[in-house]
């Protein structure tokens, strides 16, 4: 790629000179020679012009496959997205993907980030919500470094939250000697009865996904009360948009809430950047990791945000700090409140019913063609069903631009939104039919 830095070979020999050395190898002159590497025994072909650079990303772009249809989801969901969301998340002075240390000159930003914590808090309901995280996954991780203390080293986590989570909190706890327990799964929710037994008296946390990696409701308020009564704290996992139909965490007894919110605005974007939110009871935010941003008022009377808790490891002594998160997803914790802005509390609970009652109408159709729900009971907008010759019926979908359900075990995880529509939905049925002869 040609260089594309504005500054001439005389310029910048005169900032060289200005700094006062001769040339740019002797800025890395402390550095080892046999660390060192030249353009040589890079062996870099020739730049390209900034035209020929824009073809050849075109066409290596190209190459991605982008589904019109999708009836998959497993953490990552495809909403619509209203077109003011892009419009003000693209302005300039709202392009930042960090929260400011200048407080007193950032007033915008931080007041987005502001509203955003509070929609969140509305949404959950719970007392403080911070600046966000690096994505759902980390969130969850990060909850059980806020419950573990000296007495209480021992987390506990569903079998049916989802794998990549579980993963992450068993990379997290692994660094801090924390044991990471999965409690077992029946009939596709959390075994209640296990749990009850396997809770004792150095349990810290339990870990809870609503709804579950399969889709299902789980009997979160129940499970609430039987963390509580084992001294444990209880953390719930959610899906922002399934909080706009159900029961909230507070209500359900969460001690800490968090979650993915790609739901919020965010465009699937082959995997990222997504955004990571927590929330906790009056009793727990001053364990919540990264930022908090507050609203007071100046000298004069009017209204201003300031950074009121940052619970960093170098603001305060490294071995007093429970977490390292030294950052945020300013931007992406903009687009979620643009989103939920644009939406509001109508438009958000519109979205998530048709995304439950669509995910039913789908459940019903592929029913008759023989594909069994495996899991009984309630779920929001997604659901596992059995399926004979499963690669043929996946390859038949995939030929015609629909990405079918997600391979676990069991079955397939199937998933509809407000965006998939009943032709598309009646499409992929006769697809599946077909192929199965039924």
């Amino acid at each position: 790629m040609g260089s594309y830095i504005p500054n001439t070979p005389a310029q910048r020999q005169e900032m060289l000179a200005a700094i006062g050395v001769s040339s740019l190898r002797e800025l890395y002159a402390n550095v080892p020679e046999q660390m060192l590497l030249s353009t040589q025994d890079l062996k870099l072909p020739q730049g390209l012009s900034e035209l020929e650079v824009r073809q050849k990303l075109t066409a290596l772009a190209q190459k991605n496959r982008v589904y019109p249809t999708l009836l998959r989801g497993a953490g990552a969901y495809r909403h619509f997205i209203p077109s003011v969301v892009k419009s003000v998340a693209s302005r300039e002075e709202f392009v930042t993907a960090y929260t400011p240390y200048q407080a007193e000159i950032s007033q915008g930003i931080l007041q987005s980030i502001f509203e955003f914590q509070t929609m969140i808090c509305n949404l959950t309901g719970m007392d403080v919500a911070n600046a966000s995280v690096y994505d759902g996954a980390t969130a969850a991780a990060e909850a059980i470094a806020m419950c573990r203390d000296r007495r209480r080293s021992k987390a506990y986590v569903s079998a049916c939250a989802h794998p990549q989570v579980i993963e992450t909190m068993q990379t997290y706890c692994f660094g801090s000697d924390t044991e990471l327990v999965i409690v077992p799964e029946k009939d596709g929710r959390t075994d209640l009865e296990a749990l009850k037994g396997m809770l004792g008296a150095d349990a810290a946390c339990f870990y809870l996904q609503q709804p579950n990696y399969y889709g299902n409701l789980e009997d979160a308020a129940a499970i609430g009360e039987a963390v509580h009564a084992a001294g444990a704290k209880y953390i719930m996992g959610v899906n922002p948009m399934a909080c706009a139909v159900m029961e909230t965490p507070a209500a359900c007894g969460a001690d800490v809430t968090v979650g993915e919110a790609q739901p919020l605005g965010l465009e699937l974007a082959f995997g990222g950047p997504y955004l990571g939110f927590m929330a906790a009871t009056q009793g727990m935010f001053r364990k919540l990791p990264g930022r908090i941003v507050g609203q007071t008022h100046d000298n004069k009377g009017e209204v201003g945000y300031v950074l009121t808790l940052t619970a960093r490891e170098q603001h305060i002594r490294r071995e007093k700090a429970s977490s390292n998160i030294c950052s945020n997803q300013a931007l992406c914790a903009f687009i979620a409140g643009a989103y939920l802005s644009a939406m509001g509390a109508q438009g958000l609970t519109q979205a998530a019913v048709l995304s439950m009652s669509k995910a039913h109408y789908l459940a019903e159709e592929l029913e008759k063609i023989g594909l069994h729900r495996v899991h009984q009971g309630e779920f929001f907008h997604e659901f596992v069903t059995t399926c004979p010759k499963q690669e043929q019926v996946l390859a038949a979908l995939d030929r015609e631009g629909i990405l079918g359900g997600l391979p676990v075990e069991g079955g397939l995880l199937w998933c509809a939104t407000e965006v998939v529509t009943r032709s598309e939905m009646d499409r992929a049925v006769s697809i599946i039919k077909e192929v199965l002869g039924a």
